[in-house]
């Protein structure tokens, strides 16, 4: 809603916040500084919840994307609390759909994923805690994604495959041990299929 001040346009304001505001009114300074935090602040709550609609978001994300849009510091804080407040905001749930939906969609090892956490802002006992909770198997991971990825490489020759499929699991995170046995494993069952 615009408001004008002796009939010029002075600036934009929610609607929440004007819905008291009559057309005459008279306000002063203080009441006009008012109005204008209370729409900033507004705008920025808009903002956040935009962002975490999209897809849930960790807290450290929603103050680095505030940050960005020049929010001062107070506000974000007053944001940040309403939204863990309203259960919108929480970085335990936010890591454990993370974790969730990396093992459905897109696999990585358990400390890749951690690596990931840590990106996105989320504390490290936080972090601990959702993948012991989802009790992450990182052999089991490792071969599954070799078997997936495997026939990409059937004109290859054994020593290709092995070299590619440790390459592949090595990107996404997994050690050396973990690698070593779930391409040996893969590559037994794939020649004991050919034969």
């Amino acid at each position: 809603m615009a408001v004008h001040l002796d009939g010029e346009f002075a600036f934009g304001l929610a609607l929440i916040h004007a819905l008291w505001l009559k057309i005459g009114q008279t306000l002063t300074d203080a009441q006009i500084e008012e109005l204008k935090a209370a729409d900033t602040l507004e705008k920025a709550r808009v903002r956040a919840v935009d962002f975490i609609g999209y897809r849930p978001r960790s807290v450290a994300e929603v103050r680095r994307r505030l940050t960005r849009a020049g929010v001062d510091e107070e506000n974000i804080a007053q944001i940040v609390a309403n939204l863990r407040d309203a259960g919108l905001l929480d970085d335990a749930s936010f890591s454990k759909e993370w974790v969730e939906s990396r093992l459905r969609s897109a696999p990585k090892s358990r400390r890749m994923m951690a690596w990931e956490l840590r990106q996105k802002g989320v504390a490290q006992g936080v972090i601990d805690e959702t993948l012991q909770a989802a009790d992450v198997d990182d052999a089991q991971t490792a071969q599954d994604m070799a078997r997936r990825r495997l026939p990409r490489l059937a004109s290859a020759d054994a020593l290709t495959k092995k070299r590619k499929l440790s390459e592949y699991l090595a990107r996404n995170g997994f050690d050396y041990a973990i690698i070593s046995e779930a391409v040996a494993a893969v590559l037994t069952q794939d020649s004991s299929t050919e034969e």
